[in-house]
């Protein structure tokens, strides 16, 4: 997206050359006795899309959580376009910075109609033309009109999800943080919504956080991803050396083995990384 475009969008203008969009540093999350995330670092560039893969219990979500300021129990650097972040965000950073959940059954309020649930945060950000843009997103994530005033429970889990969507997308955010966008949804309706996200970051210009466990995904949708293992980051690398099976990490290529399907040997021969 151009700078023209941005502007008459009413959004921020591009960043500096070579200042990251996203950046952590040495971020840690404790949860009383338990280190969830220790010591992660990782800078996402403007428009960029970036993927935070591992196995359950990994630390991948917490550390998207932290990000997005959900989870106040974490120390270290989180800075957006080079602003630092605290604990407790302003409101400018969640007009710039939104999330789509993993669960699009338990992200929609069940009794708010879908028209509501996209009010809302135009009417906290105090953005006006309501009507135009409702109507605008529902076209954008191949809804259209006629969903606008059901329920959730009126709506297939692939539609969930997308109004979800479009509630990250109507304050027009610069970043969205995607945690496990499609693993709850049929296999026949994911790859329609992973083509969705990719289609709206083209034409918005997004910049893109995925946090999920399927390697396959990553591949289709990011430029770069780090991996991790026991809460640490214990590998970064590109999604060409992804596809070319060239990880530098043991638990990498572990990871990518098992992502190929069970294996009686293969199992057997699984090691614990700590």
């Amino acid at each position: 997206m151009t700078g023209a475009a941005r502007r008459l969008r009413g959004m921020a203008e591009p960043l500096d050359a070579g200042q990251p969009m996203l950046a952590a540093e040495d971020l840690h999350v404790r949860f009383a006795d338990v280190h969830a995330v220790r010591g992660a670092g990782f800078a996402v560039a403007d428009g960029e899309s970036y993927g935070i893969v591992g196995e359950s219990g990994s630390g991948k979500s917490t550390v998207l959580r932290a990000v997005a300021g959900l989870n106040p129990n974490w120390t270290g650097s989180i800075r957006i376009a080079g602003e630092t972040m605290g604990r407790h965000r302003p409101r400018s950073f969640h007009k710039r910075v939104q999330m789509v959940f993993q669960d699009p059954y338990g992200s929609l309020h069940p009794r708010h109609t879908v028209d509501r649930v996209l009010s809302e945060p135009l009417a906290i950000h105090g953005m006006d033309d309501a009507e135009n843009r409702i109507e605008r997103v529902l076209r954008e994530v191949g809804l259209g009109p006629a969903f606008r005033f059901r329920f959730p429970h009126q709506l297939s889990g692939g539609q969930r999800q997308r109004v979800a969507i479009a509630r990250a997308l109507i304050l027009e955010p610069q970043v969205l943080l995607l945690d496990e966008p499609t693993s709850s949804l049929d296999v026949s309706v994911q790859a329609e919504i992973l083509n969705l996200l990719a289609r709206l970051r083209a034409e918005h210009g997004l910049t893109f956080v995925l946090v999920t466990h399927n390697l396959a995904v990553v591949a289709h949708m990011c430029d770069r991803l780090a991996v991790m293992n026991q809460g640490r980051i214990v590998e970064e690398l590109s999604v060409d050396q992804l596809r070319a099976n060239e990880p530098a990490e043991a638990y990498t290529r572990q990871l990518l083995k098992a992502s190929l399907g069970y294996d009686r040997e293969a199992a057997r021969a699984l090691a614990t990384f700590d």
